[in-house]
């Protein structure tokens, strides 16, 4: 499979991930055989980035992990999270740097491994000085439990400040064809410190795959069926956009979440898309979209074709830890 290094200088991964979110938690029942299946078959085809958090479920998709790549260990570039705190249904956010240690711990424990390759603050913690925390997951790094550290959702400013004391190497945020906010100060600011960028749902959360319609569609248990972009007059206009990609696609002679991946990576060379599945068929279809090329007229013209999405990316909630 294709790879490409997390900015200029940073370590080379499988130039798409696998998002693992989805096997655990937010998108309906859980599989954890077929979920396994799927981490293994990622391996056998060279898609080595997994990505994890210890709030997925909480603490049962590190472990699925964990179980899933042992004996693999030494093939993957596996990357969790750690600052949402979900505690008796309530969820916090929490960078104070005792946390972040106690938080590292447990995620090594969970995922049977001695180290973290990756390791991002979840959400900024309004209330902790992002230097302080960003000083503990260095200690983290220093005590060689940690190889590189990140940020997601994090706001430009937020990002500086964090560079300023230790090297950031990733900075993951949503990004795709209908949700292109980084576009304007983020993306601009990671390719100045020579900062990747690890894009989840760049497949606008499975719509642009074309996989469902409508939210009766989707399990009951999957949060998308109250999403924003979902209900109402928002998904009429959104579904004229997965259209667009559709026919789009179809002029390529690939799928729609092929075309919608192969335009996030021709964005920037230093973004890694990380689509999350818990099939196998999908995981290879999404997989053979690293070897899609498109010029620059075909970029553009995908771009201006199918506009941001109509409709917030979460409800007032979600949004209230984003991009601080």
């Amino acid at each position: 499979m294709n790879t490409r290094t997390l900015g200029p200088h940073g370590p080379e991964v499988s130039a798409i991930g696998l998002g693992c979110m989805g096997m655990s938690a937010f998108y309906g029942d859980a599989d954890d055989e077929e979920s396994t299946r799927t981490i293994i078959r990622a391996l056998d085809l060279g898609c080595n980035f997994l990505d994890t958090s210890d709030m997925y479920g909480p603490h049962t998709n590190e472990e699925l992990v964990g179980r899933a790549i042992a004996g693999r260990r030494d093939e993957v570039f596996l990357a969790t999270k750690f600052g949402i705190r979900m505690e008796e249904g309530r969820r916090s956010i929490d960078g104070s740097p005792d946390y972040v240690r106690r938080a590292c711990h447990g995620s090594l424990d969970r995922l049977k491994t001695d180290h973290i390759d990756l390791y991002y603050q979840h959400r900024v913690d309004p209330n902790t000085p992002i230097e302080e925390t960003v000083g503990a997951m260095a200690e983290l790094v220093a005590d060689g439990k940690v190889r590189f550290i990140g940020l997601s959702e994090a706001g430009a400013e937020t990002i500086r400040r964090a560079h300023a004391v230790h090297p950031i190497t990733a900075v993951q945020t949503e990004y795709s064809l209908w949700t292109r906010d980084v576009e304007a100060d983020i993306l601009p600011t990671l390719q100045e410190l020579g900062i990747g960028l690890v894009a989840y749902s760049p497949l606008g959360r499975g719509f642009l795959s074309g996989r469902f319609s409508s939210p009766d569609e989707l399990d009951e248990g999957d949060f998308r069926r109250a999403g924003p972009r979902f209900t109402g007059d928002n998904l009429q206009q959104n579904l004229r956009l997965a259209e667009r990609v559709k026919e789009l696609a179809h002029e390529k002679g690939v799928t729609p979440g092929q075309l919608a991946l192969a335009w996030v990576l021709h964005r920037w060379e230093h973004i890694v898309p990380i689509p999350g599945t818990k099939h196998v068929s999908y995981l290879e279809e999404n997989v053979a979209a690293a070897d899609i090329e498109l010029n620059e007229d075909e970029v553009q013209r995908i771009a201006e074709a199918v506009p941001s999405a109509a409709g917030a990316r979460y409800d007032e909630m979600g949004m209230r830890s984003v991009n601080l």
